[in-house]
């Protein structure tokens, strides 16, 4: 029988839980891959897990609120990642970033394949799947996350790419972008990627806490630079936003189309054809995309792999009457927006309301985490 004591400090510690870890089982999560990593409610970190068809949501107890005025460049991360990983920096790789918005700590999905990486158009989790999840505390200490016994909860996704299929163009296996991007908005994940379904390219709905199904709807959008619609690409980076009152996915794919989707329209077992708003130059991987405010005004910031840093203003999507359903004729068209520089950048997130984050590639060859000003936008 358990003591007086004891079922006192059980009930202390169910009850300081907050809302969104509430439900979360104690133990290891079975994760095969880390191809995604987004925050949701209360520190929250969700997951995504391409190679298992899964997502989970991770309660790492770092929520400690946390404001940080003037973050300082990590020089020489894949260094640091080796040191602390018992590898060489040519062998470790990151595959996705995530800041924690309470805490400002940094979470990196970390595999050791990156000596796999033979072609300029294949993406980390086309090389290897990431196994480590790695800390950067806000003084540039780095940690691996043990993750032996935390509280998590678990989501199967309806019909992931099947594994045997093929990217033909890369020698790929498809399943690499069962999961290619998430995000936490609405009271819900969306996950973006590609199903087993006719048309591939898929965005899913999981309400958080983790209830009932996950909804799939297959998508379809003219990608200007092929001249055709395209349902078997999925989507590389996108953000939640609201476009006169109503939520709507803006979103890049390869070759970087700007589509937008109305999320009333993202029901389940539908097929939506999004609006194609924007061309903003072929091959290219959309890598990255977050949504800043600089003085007031919204920003939508895509770090791209061929292509500097690009800036949108929400208000000329919103604005914008036409849609793309003809070739272009030149390198762009559609919807406006203003390069930067800002080449070299592969990860993308925000930290606080004054900068974002960057994971970026310098001209020596070192990757370093850099801060960046949201004036800049």
């Amino acid at each position: 029988m358990r003591s007086a004591a004891s079922l006192l400090i059980a009930f202390s510690v169910s009850v300081s839980l907050p809302a969104a870890a509430e439900g979360l089982r104690l133990g290891k999560p079975e994760l095969r891959s880390m191809s995604a990593l987004a925050f949701g409610p209360e520190g929250v970190l969700f997951i995504g897990d391409g190679k298992g068809g899964a997502v989970f949501a991770v309660d790492l107890e770092d929520r400690t609120p946390r404001e940080v005025k003037e973050p300082k460049d990590l020089v020489d991360v894949e260094a640091k990642l080796a040191a602390l990983l018992g590898a060489t920096p040519a062998d470790v790789m990151v595959h996705d970033l995530a800041v924690n918005p309470l805490s400002k700590n940094v979470y990196l999905a970390v595999s050791r394949g990156r000596a796999g990486w033979t072609d300029r158009w294949l993406l980390p989790n086309d090389v290897a799947d990431a196994s480590v999840l790695v800390r950067v505390d806000v003084d540039g200490t780095l940690k691996a996350v043990d993750l032996a016994s935390v509280r998590h909860a678990k989501i199967a996704l309806p019909r992931p790419i099947d594994p045997a299929k093929q990217v033909e163009w890369k020698k790929t296996s498809l399943r690499a972008d069962a999961i290619t991007r998430m995000a936490y908005a609405d009271g819900s994940l969306w996950i973006a990627g590609l199903s087993n379904e006719e048309f591939a390219a898929t965005m899913w709905r999981a309400k958080y806490p983790f209830e009932g199904p996950v909804s799939i709807t297959t998508l379809e959008n003219f990608h200007g630079a092929h001249g055709k619609y395209e349902t078997e690409a999925p989507i590389r980076a996108f953000v939640p936003y609201a476009l006169r009152g109503k939520l709507h996915v803006l979103a890049a794919y390869l070759c970087t189309p700007l589509v937008t989707f109305p999320v009333a329209d993202l029901a389940d077992g539908r097929h939506v054809r999004g609006r194609t708003v924007g061309e903003f130059g072929s091959g290219n991987y959309p890598l990255d995309m977050v949504l800043v405010k600089n003085e007031g005004k919204d920003k939508l910031v895509i770090a791209n792999s061929n292509l500097p840093l690009m800036v949108v203003d929400p208000k000329d999507v919103e604005s914008f009457e036409g849609e793309i359903t003809k070739e272009v004729e030149g390198y762009t068209g559609g919807v406006r927006f203003e390069s930067r520089s800002g080449t070299g950048i592969q990860q993308l997130d925000n930290f606080g309301e004054e900068h974002v984050l960057t994971l970026v590639r310098l001209g020596g060859g070192r990757l370093n985490l850099s801060p960046m000003s949201v004036r800049r936008f």
